[in-house]
């Protein structure tokens, strides 16, 4: 069975709604053979990137940059998984007031170096998320799950 790991950091209302649609997408009973795993940024560990598939990534962009809590996440996991995680797809969803640009750059230029392999579009919210938003969240949960069907 192959294992997606969801490592998100959801500290207010509009992340968690989004989160809860990744989560539901990825959850999809259709999509059969794909334990999906979920993880706060801070309690995400090394162990638990090594032993998944696929990841997708949550966060908030504070202050044009990713959580505190996702750039730890990064930072912990980042040498013990180098070498064993290349190739494995990832998705991403950032939530921001305004602008989301430099989270978006900062965990781009981490996965790129990690050698993950982006398999859907990024979800960019900004302001609270409204359906079509969750529905892109949906599908970004589901794209990635699905592809790690055997």
């Amino acid at each position: 069975m192959a294992t997606l790991l969801i490592v998100h950091h959801t500290p207010s209302p509009n992340c968690q709604a989004m989160f809860e649609a990744v989560v539901s997408g990825a959850t999809d009973p259709e999509i059969e053979g794909v334990q999906v795993v979920r993880r706060a940024a801070l309690s995400a560990t090394a162990s638990d990137v090594l032993a998944a598939d696929g990841f997708l990534l949550g966060t908030p962009a504070n202050l044009g940059y990713m959580s505190g809590a996702l750039k730890h996440f990064f930072d912990l996991v980042y040498y013990p998984c180098l070498d064993s995680t290349r190739g494995r797809p990832f998705g991403v969803y950032v939530h921001g007031g305004n602008d989301v640009t430099g989270a978006l750059r900062g965990i781009e230029a981490i996965t790129t170096g990690l050698g993950w392999r982006r398999t859907a579009e990024p979800v960019i919210v900004t302001g609270e998320p409204g359906k079509a938003d969750l529905e892109a969240c949906w599908e970004l949960g589901a794209t990635v799950a699905a592809g790690l069907m055997d």
